[in-house]
């Protein structure tokens, strides 16, 4: 298995440090791009990045250049590897090798697998770190920046998945998607993980499985100057 590192992007305030992907932004002391590399490296990946390279050590086994959008760039990275994947955002500056390895070794077989967090576990690591969460039967949780995905069956949710992304500054036509319903029983916690799961598979077309992971660095990423200090 190999990953993909998605370091493509342009931050204002990444102007602040001399360059224009935050995914070079230093963090103590190296690009944060690095970080997630080096853990990737520790659970025994290569990798294909996507984004400027001015020198990444450890250097990742391809480098691609940015394509302007999140999904544009691993649709292209996709042509360079085979079978199922490991994708990670390149604003992880804390991840681990451990919590790769987690998540490689705990991943039910789905086409999609993603990684979310308890809240106890983000706050009793990183105290006072922001984070979006949201409320289900079995907790609250905030979403990882990992994603595990079968190649072949990932182009069959694509279509689907550049509808949501095309819909995020329309609410409204966002939550039709979803279906009321579901957004109904987030709103009063009353949703749970297997409803989650259904509802994306009858959205994409293929099976999207959540896993919980005790590993708060796999969902606090940077998205702000102010995270750097976290």
């Amino acid at each position: 298995m190999e990953a993909i590192v998605l370091g493509g992007g342009q931050e204002a305030w990444a102007g602040r440090y001399g360059v224009r992907s935050k995914a070079l932004v230093p963090y103590q002391g190296r690009p944060m791009a690095e970080w997630v590399l080096e853990a990737l490296k520790g659970a025994g990946l290569s990798a294909v990045y996507v984004g400027e390279n001015p020198g990444l050590s450890p250097p990742p086994r391809l480098t691609l250049p940015d394509r302007g959008s999140l999904l544009d760039n691993l649709e292209a990275a996709l042509a360079y590897v085979e079978g199922r994947v490991l994708v990670a955002t390149a604003d992880l500056p804390h991840l681990t090798p451990e919590a790769v390895r987690f998540m490689l070794e705990r991943a039910p077989e789905a086409a999609l697998v993603y990684p979310i967090v308890p809240k106890e576990r983000v706050e009793a690591r990183f105290p006072g770190n922001r984070r979006t969460y949201a409320r289900l039967r079995e907790g609250t949780f905030t979403g990882g920046n990992l994603l595990l995905l079968d190649k072949a069956l990932f182009f069959q949710a694509l279509p689907l998945a550049r509808r949501a992304v095309a819909l995020r500054k329309n609410p409204l036509a966002l939550a039709r998607m979803v279906g009321l319903d579901i957004l109904v029983k987030l709103l009063l916690g009353r949703l749970s993980l297997l409803e989650v799961e259904a509802r994306a598979k009858r959205i994409l077309g293929v099976e999207a499985r959540a896993l919980i992971t005790p590993y708060p660095e796999v969902g606090v990423d940077v998205d702000r100057e102010e995270d750097l200090v976290s």
